[in-house]
């Protein structure tokens, strides 16, 4: 592995190399130490720009967090009937996990044993909480089968796009040995929503 140069790192390549490492080790099983070694810099030149572990955690966790919330603000996911909605939404949650996947891979893995990991946890679940309240919405209007339990179809349906975190690699798409990430979008929703929806 190559090492970076002191005057060529900035915070961004650093915050990478953490999110590789935390990915790797476990954020509890990472040091200062663990960091250095593989950012190539000394620890005092990661506290140049960090304070520590836990801010780089948070900046981590904050841009998968940036990105799913961000959904919510887009067109889409605010007009049209509530299925058409959550199925924009879950759309998106599968691209912005493709887009950003080291980063939703850590946010999932979180435990909560630190005031950053509380704080991810906490919005994690006020994002499940805004796509659950669609759901709901999207039974109430009868788009929805009314023999399936809504909250346990929206638990199945996190479940589904959160496993891809484990099994989807960007490369081995590119390279044409894996799955293009709009046709595993669509079939997200296609799998999800033609078992849901109400016949109409």
């Amino acid at each position: 592995m190559t090492t970076a140069k002191r005057d060529t790192y900035t915070p961004e390549t650093l915050l990478t190399v953490a999110v590789r490492v935390f990915n790797e080790r476990g954020y509890d099983g990472t040091s200062m130490e663990h960091l250095s070694k593989a950012a190539g810099i000394s620890k005092s030149s990661i506290y140049h720009h960090v304070a520590g572990k836990e801010e780089l955690l948070r900046r981590a966790v904050s841009r998968a967090l940036d990105g799913l919330f961000g959904i919510l603000d887009e067109p889409g996911a605010s007009r049209g009937r509530a299925i058409e909605r959550v199925e924009y939404v879950t759309r998106r949650t599968v691209e912005v996990l493709m887009a950003e996947l080291p980063y939703v891979t850590l946010l999932l893995r979180v435990r909560g044993n630190t005031k950053a990991e509380r704080w991810a946890l906490e919005r994690r679940r006020e994002f499940d909480q805004r796509v659950a309240d669609l759901m709901k919405a999207a039974a109430a209007d009868g788009d929805l089968r009314p023999d399936v339990d809504i909250r346990m179809a929206t638990r199945l349906l996190f479940g589904m796009i959160n496993s891809l975190v484990e099994w989807y690699r960007p490369q081995a798409a590119e390279g044409g040995g894996g799955v293009d990430g709009e046709q595993l979008a669509e079939t997200v929703v296609r799998l999800a929503f033609d078992g849901l929806r109400t016949s109409r």
